[in-house]
């Protein structure tokens, strides 16, 4: 049997907006969710007074989760259209969830923005449509969720749905290409079962048109990239570090180096959900022993790759932004915390080159005084500490990044060039 094309799928919105419940809808109606646990599930909702969160629960598995009824980490589930597979990275809605927002977006292919027909657009639907735009995420779907909190109707669903496509409209997608839903995930109209209560919406259910989404070629032929999430140090294993591989190829025996400490190991051998693995590909999560590298030598952040062809790390790098929400403005100088894959650190502003339209990407500005929010910009950037850093348009995964500062995110953006550092 041939495999099904395969996309990551991120669903972004406002807090509140039902992304849980949709989630856990399509699994329980695709079948990738049991009976048996989704009864389980639902009791332990009842048991709670929290009946209606029952498929929120779904992905919300993290314990603190429930308690605070809150969707924290980006937790992944796969299920199937006809036509694709999908894993399924629930990014939150949460203000102060947005960096788990920013990774879970990095790693996307497509994305479906759930927006609440009974509230319309919310603050963070604007902030998680325009980090969408800004991360190169093209493929885009709406679902108009709670139309049974709207009694169904046409009028309402028209209304909202026109200050969504404006929303969408100014900030650069194309409207035309953006599909739009009505939905209820609570119910379960149109998300993976045709609705009987809106003969007036003609188009396809929520699940076919994920289907209509294409998936990206598998990135095998490219250099091996794998960010790291974290380091073990296993006994009578040894080190162990977990990430994803986004381009490239893993095998057993293979020689590494791990960037920016330039460590050199070996991998004796590849583990994925507790199955050794022949290889790793593109999208896999996996656990990796190497031999030749202490744990403590190591550490988040940092990149493997082969020797003959390693991770950049970056004297500075030349980046596309766009400032998403700055208190007053961002001046020459400015040094917050900037996210690159697994990577957090301060980095500098050491130009402001160029302000764009936003809409149109054009010059509207040469070395601007300042940067404030709603501004496109082109900028030079230092990191104070060694980091990998890649060019957007040859590893995507590794060239978006998102500023945070005063508990927010400021900025976000795409690597349009780096300046590697001189070799040791």
């Amino acid at each position: 049997m041939a495999q099904k094309p395969h996309l990551n799928l991120v669903f972004i919105g406002h807090v509140d907006h039902g992304k849980s419940t949709l989630v856990g809808r399509l699994l329980y109606d695709t079948g990738a969710l049991s009976e048996q646990d989704y009864r389980k599930i639902k009791q332990e909702a009842e048991a709670k007074g929290k009946a209606t969160f029952a498929f929120a629960y779904v992905m919300d598995t993290l314990k603190e989760e429930r308690e605070r009824g809150v969707t924290i980490d980006v937790s992944y589930k796969k299920f199937s259209g006809k036509k694709n597979d999908f894993t399924i990275i629930d990014a939150p809605g949460h203000r102060d969830f947005v960096k788990n927002m920013i990774t879970g977006t990095s790693q996307a292919d497509a994305a479906v923005l759930v927006v609440s027909t009974k509230d319309g657009v919310q603050a963070q639907t604007k902030e998680h449509a325009f980090l969408a735009q800004v991360m190169g995420i093209k493929q885009l779907l709406v679902a108009m969720n709670k139309m049974d909190e709207v009694g169904y109707n046409e009028a309402e669903y028209n209304n909202k749905k026109k200050e969504v496509e404006k929303l969408l409209g100014g900030i650069g997608y194309k409207i035309d290409t953006v599909k739009f839903i009505p939905v209820s995930a609570w119910i379960g109209d149109n998300v993976v079962k045709k609705s009987d209560k809106m003969a007036w919406y003609k188009g396809p259910t929520l699940v076919e048109a994920l289907d209509e989404f294409v998936a990206p070629p598998a990135p095998i032929d490219k250099p091996l990239r794998i960010p790291i999430q974290d380091v073990y140090n296993i006994k009578g294993v040894g080190t162990v570090p977990v990430g994803r591989v986004e381009t490239g190829i893993l095998k057993p025996n293979d020689s590494i180096i791990i960037e920016p400490p330039g460590k050199v190991g070996e991998v004796k051998s590849i583990e994925m959900h507790h199955e050794q693995l022949p290889e790793a590909r593109p999208g896999d999560n996996i656990g990796f022993n190497v031999r030749g590298i202490a744990k403590n030598e190591i550490a988040r952040g940092d990149v493997a790759g082969h020797p003959k062809d390693p991770p950049t790390v970056a004297k500075e790098f030349i980046a596309q932004i766009v400032v998403l929400n700055h208190p007053t403005a961002i001046p020459v100088g400015y040094t917050p915390v900037f996210h690159i894959h697994t990577a957090q650190l301060s980095c500098r502003f050491e130009e402001l080159q160029k302000k764009l339209d936003p809409k149109t990407g054009q010059v509207i500005e040469e070395n601007p005084k300042f940067l404030k929010t709603g501004d496109a910009a082109v900028v030079k950037i230092v990191p104070l500490k060694p980091v990998v850093v890649e060019e957007f348009k040859k590893f995507p995964q590794l060239g978006r990044f998102a500023v945070r500062d005063m508990g927010q995110t400021v900025a976000a953006g795409i690597v349009l060039s780096v300046t590697p550092r001189d070799k040791k």
